[in-house]
This record gives structure tokens, C-alpha cells and sequence, in this order.
């Protein structure tokens, strides 16, 4: 498959054009039930299985987990006592025989049937991908020296970061803090969920903030021969999982994760850089000193990472706020999770779009994060953060029909004739491009 910046904004124009969309499918409600948890057995395993997303080995191992880290324990899986711990929140099971821990789900303080809008049709099948596919965009959002994964409660420790999705996210958001507060540059408030990535900076005393984000949910449905295959069991997002990945900047001598690299992309839509030059691996580059190198005024840069889709069914976090994560390895059947994280969650690319502008100039341009390897080419240090906090009536949906269904949803669609409405203000442009750093 193929999901370059063409296809992404080729697919995100259907969320604009749902935004003007003002229909209210009657089947939308205020209610906040969620049928993901109330079923009797979650029988999932889902994965992408496209190579490239995918490592050639198991890259993660469990390990303790940090104070204040949510964690839950369980016995036996098909119908045990499930019993947990966090901090300031209760772990329950996802389902009564599902026995894996998560946040208590947490309602939306507002009205959820006003955030979708009515779109008549069900999307296509994304066959001949064995995955299905929900894809959504995102505008830019705060940008702050916080992560709220990796130093909680102290604003103004870390390297800067440009933040997407919801607006309130800062040093002290927890699951509880994003699912009651802020608005969203991720479509709409039903995903409070907070997406962060080092700031790009122009060398200038500017941050080059990214036209828009597109996301892309995938994973194989969860009744799948794929699935039953590749995992224990193919489940939705828990309650209140949070990750990073990428570089480890805790551990600069670690193998990065997340298959990030770089592009460059023309206005038509192509890839002049891919399958050719030096240092390009046919996907991209792996830092952007070299994508840079080929791109010209009027080009964008695009930063693409994949997150990893299994999960060990204990932890919400971890020490290192990555080993309860971990990428399906590559078999000759298709991908498997690691014994270690035998739940495959859905998994996503993000995929960010910097416009180069006349006057730029681009041998400046580094992440905030480069600051910490100085001698190591500029963007190497890329990675990302992900703390979520989606509607789970919202999240049921694009589950259950874009996901297990393995429909090709776009634009926000859920699946069932419904999207989410686009926020208002939302532009394929960033305006402002170019923030003083703060």
C-alpha cells in the first residue's frame, strides 16, 4: 500500500468537505455506552501487514514499571479476577473474560452527537490491504517545553515540542485531565487524545510549525484469519495508554524505533528523492539533512513514524514509557506480536508536512531534540509521544466498522455513515508557518 503525502491529502479532503456537512444521523447520541468493553470475549489479533511497518524481530521486552506508572495484573484470561493500580484513577477490565487492565472510562462532557455529521454511505472495503484503515488529519497545536509521559508535573524541562490534538495538553495532563478538558486539532474534541513530536526549528528563532498531521489507523480486523494468527487477541485502544517511540533520547545508543524518515514533496504530488540518492532506503531518508538536501522552495518536507501495535496487556506505561509497547515481527504467515505483548492494538502512522518557503534557509532546520546529539546528523533524534483520551463512543465506532469491518475509512469517517466534523478553522496551510520559539 502506499501511503504518501498524495494519498494522505487526496483521502484527507473528504474531511473538509464533511465539515460543511451539518446533518445529525439519528443513530448519534449523548449516551456514552461502549460496546468494545461490554462484549463477552475480545477473539482479535490485528496488525498491519505491510513490511515496512514491521520489524524483522521482537524489539521490546517488559519491564517494571515507573511510580505513579498505571498498572494492572490479572488471573487467568477467559474469566479471573483482574486487579490493578494507578495513580488517581481505577484500572477495570476491559471486559469481564478479556482480562487485561485499563483506565475506568471517563464520559465526554458534552454533547457527542453534535461533533459528528451525517455522510450517507458506508466507505468502501480497503480489500485488497487485509487491514482495515481510519484516517483522519490533524492542524498544529500548542507548542511547550512539557511532556506530560516523560516529566509529568514539570513544565518547562524538556525540549520542545509541537503538540496535536488536544488543546489543553501541557505537563500536567493525565487520562482524566484530557478526557474532561480542551478542544481538538485532531477533527474534533471526541479525539482529546495528545500527539507530540520535537518542534522544528528554523535556526532563526522560529518554529516551522507543519501544515497539518494525518493519522492512519490500521490493524487487521479482529475475526481475521490474520489476526488469530498473529496474537492473542486483536483489541481496541485501552483506556488511558500512553507511549513513546522513535528515538530514544534517554538512550541515544539504542536501536530507533518507528521506522521514521524523510521526503520530500513536490506540489504534484511526487517523490523525487525515493529509490534514489544517497542514503535513501527507497521509503525515505533517515534524517532530514538529506532530505533537505533535495528538496527546493515550494517543496515540503514530510516526517513519517509508525507506532508500535502490541501491547502486553499489563501496563499503561513503563519505565521507559516504551517496553510495554512493542512492533510485530515479520514471519513467512505475516506478522506476530511478541510473546511478551500478545494484544495487537491498533497501530498508527503520523505523518507530518512542513512547507519550504522562499527565503528558507533549510541547513538551519533542526528538531529540538538534535540539541542532544550534536554531533549526530540533524532529525536522527525524531520520535513522538501519545497519550489517549478518545470518546469511547467515538472510538467503538471507527473499531467496530472501519476497523474490524476493514473498511477504507477517510476524512474522520466512522464507518457507519457518520464523521467526525472537522473544527472550524482548519487549513491545508499553517497559518502562521513561522512562531517565534517561546
Amino acid at each position: 500500500m502506499n501511503d504518501g503525502f498524495l494519498g494522505f491529502k487526496a483521502l484527507g479532503w473528504g474531511a473538509a468537505a464533511l465539515a460543511a456537512i451539518a446533518a445529525i444521523a439519528p443513530s448519534a447520541s449523548n449516551s456514552q455506552w461502549d460496546p468494545l468493553r461490554l462484549r463477552s470475549e475480545r477473539t482479535s489479533r490485528s496488525e498491519m501487514q505491510r513490511p515496512s511497518l514491521l520489524k524483522k524481530s521482537a524489539s521490546s521486552t517488559p519491564t517494571g514499571t515507573s511510580t505513579g506508572t498505571s498498572t494492572g495484573t490479572t488471573t487467568g484470561s477467559t474469566g479471573g479476577t483482574t486487579t490493578g493500580t494507578t495513580t488517581g484513577s481505577t484500572v477495570t477490565p476491559t471486559t469481564t473474560a478479556a482480562g487485561y487492565p485499563e483506565l475506568s472510562m471517563i464520559p465526554s462532557n458534552f454533547n457527542v452527537a453534535s461533533e459528528l455529521v451525517s455522510v450517507g454511505g458506508v466507505p468502501p472495503s480497503n480489500a485488497p490491504d487485509t487491514v482495515g484503515a481510519f484516517r483522519f488529519l490533524c492542524g498544529p497545536g500548542q507548542v511547550l517545553a512539557d511532556d506530560p509521559i516523560m516529566y509529568p508535573g514539570q513544565p518547562g524541562v524538556s525540549h520542545l515540542h509541537q503538540f496535536y490534538g488536544n488543546t489543553a495538553a501541557n505537563a500536567y495532563s493525565t487520562y482524566s485531565s484530557l478526557r474532561t478538558t480542551g478542544q481538538s486539532t485532531c477533527m474534533s474534541p471526541v479525539n482529546r487524545s495528545a500527539y507530540w513530536m520535537p518542534a522544528l526549528l528554523d535556526g532563526r528563532g522560529n518554529v516551522v510549525r507543519p501544515d497539518y498531521v494525518a493519522i492512519y489507523y490500521k490493524r487487521f480486523p479482529a475475526n481475521s484469519p490474520q489476526c488469530k494468527a498473529a496474537a492473542k487477541a486483536c483489541i481496541p485502544l485501552p483506556n488511558g495508554l500512553r507511549m513513546i517511540f522513535g528515538r530514544d533520547m534517554t538512550n541515544l545508543s539504542a536501536p530507533a524505533t518507528g521506522n521514521f524518515h524523510f521526503t520530500c514533496d513536490t506540489p504534484q504530488g511526487g517523490y523525487p528523492p525515493n529509490g534514489s540518492g544517497p542514503g535513501n532506503n527507497g521509503l525515505g531518508y533517515p534524517n532530514i539533512e538529506q532530505a533537505l538536501a533535495v528538496c527546493s522552495p515550494g517543496n515540503a518536507l514530510d516526517a513519517k513514524i509508525d507506532a508500535p501495535n502490541c501491547w502486553d496487556g499489563q501496563n499503561l506505561d513503563s519505565a521507559n514509557h516504551r517496553s510495554h509497547v512493542a512492533y510485530a515481527y515479520w514471519t513467512t504467515s505475516g506478522p506476530v506480536c511478541p510473546s511478551t505483548h500478545p494484544y495487537m492494538i491498533p497501530a498508527f502512522t503520523l505523518a507530518a508536512r512542513f512547507t519550504i518557503a522562499q527565503g528558507d534557509d533549510t541547513t538551519k532546520w533542526t528538531f529540538s531534540s538534535d540539541a542532544m546529539a550534536p554531533n549526530q546528523p540533524r532529525g536522527s533524534t525524531f520520535h513522538a509521544d501519545w497519550f489517549g483520551a478518545w470518546d469511547n463512543t467515538v472510538l467503538a465506532m471507527w473499531t467496530d466498522n472501519c476497523i474490524d469491518k476493514m473498511l477504507s475509512c477517510q476524512g474522520g469517517q466512522l464507518g457507519n455513515g457518520m464523521a467526525m466534523k472537522m473544527y472550524s478553522g482548519f487549513s491545508w496551510n499553517a497559518n502562521p508557518r513561522l512562531v517565534p520559539i517561546p
